[in-house]
């Protein structure tokens, strides 16, 4: 489909997302119509048994508590809370398997310090328990204050901790030179946010352009990179440049999204590759399905015929 029609396509899923008569058919009915093939199910028991059965099959994981935008503190509170629940079960499990995780969750919209006293309680708590934490990156206005917690929480002497480079955004390739001398651990995606072009590529060339240089770079000089696509392209060249450096799992790692092109994902795990799913849960899943929906037609076309086979 041409990139023009892509990104027509996209507006229109996005503009429906909003349709109150659409978000309470999805949000009745939508985990059993095939939004299931996308979120690992409504609860953390749910997520547990997802990210048991994808560690099974040689799959590494991370998952999100799905939700953005808190307006409190006492709701930003809650979700550390059920954030400290999800690293417990992932440690007394023993699931290979990371939390990701949104700021505006954690406070960012309306409290930076809060944001970061949040992030910083449950980054010191996973080290505790021998987790991971990756913190998300959002919409462009959401890079600054972002940036800014990760290098306070390096800074600060948290070594179990990464974030998340948009390759659409012109400022990129400025604010990872800037954060290189930390040995970042960073996860390299190309944005799926809508964006206007004076702040990111309207053009998908361009993007991917931008995408492979970002990962010749961060390939060289970061302490990890998670190369986020689906992109089949970026993907061999991200194998090229790992083992022409003799870059072995410690240093990079392939990720894709629960539920997007699962053949490739299997395909790579067998062919020895280290590949990780990204696998959020939650019953606030409805934005994120709309976002899947609208980054790929190809998602939209499973799940309409999901709806036509009931």
């Amino acid at each position: 489909m041409a990139p023009s029609l892509n990104a027509a396509l996209r507006r229109v899923i996005l503009a429906a997302a909003d349709s109150r008569r659409i978000r309470r058919f999805v949000a009745s009915h939508g985990l059993r119509l095939g939004a299931g093939r996308f979120v690992a199910g409504e609860t953390l028991d749910d997520a547990i048994r997802v990210l048991r059965r994808l560690n099974d099959q040689g799959f590494r994981a991370n998952t999100t508590l799905l939700g953005e935008g808190v307006a409190t503190e006492g709701e930003a509170a809650g979700v550390v809370a059920r954030y400290e629940e999800v690293v417990r079960r992932l440690a007394e499990e023993r699931l290979q398997a990371n939390v990701a995780l949104k700021l505006t969750h954690l406070g960012l919209v309306f409290d930076e310090e809060l944001a970061y006293a949040n992030v910083e309680r449950l980054v010191a708590f996973a080290a505790g328990a021998g987790e991971f934490i990756r913190i998300d990156m959002e919409e462009s206005a959401r890079v600054d204050p972002t940036l800014r917690i990760y290098r306070r929480l390096r800074e600060a002497g948290h070594d179990n901790v990464g974030t998340v480079l948009q390759s659409y955004l012109y400022r990129t390739p400025d604010d990872l030179e800037s954060l290189l001398p930390l040995r970042p651990n960073f996860r390299l995606v190309k944005g799926a946010y809508l964006e206007p072009p004076d702040i990111a590529y309207p053009d998908k060339a361009d993007v991917d352009r931008a995408y492979a240089a970002l990962l010749e770079r961060m390939l060289g000089e970061c302490a990890f990179t998670a190369v986020a696509t689906h992109d089949e392209r970026l993907i061999r060249r991200a194998i090229e440049l790992a083992e022409a450096r003799g870059l072995g799992s410690e240093r990079f790692e392939l990720q894709m999204l629960y539920g997007v092109r699962p053949q490739l994902q299997a395909d790579l795990v067998r062919r020895g590759y280290g590949v990780l799913v990204a696998t959020p849960y939650g019953p606030d899943w409805y934005p994120y399905l709309m976002r899947r929906l609208a980054e790929r037609p190809a998602n939209l076309l499973f799940f309409l015929r999901s709806l036509v086979r009931r």
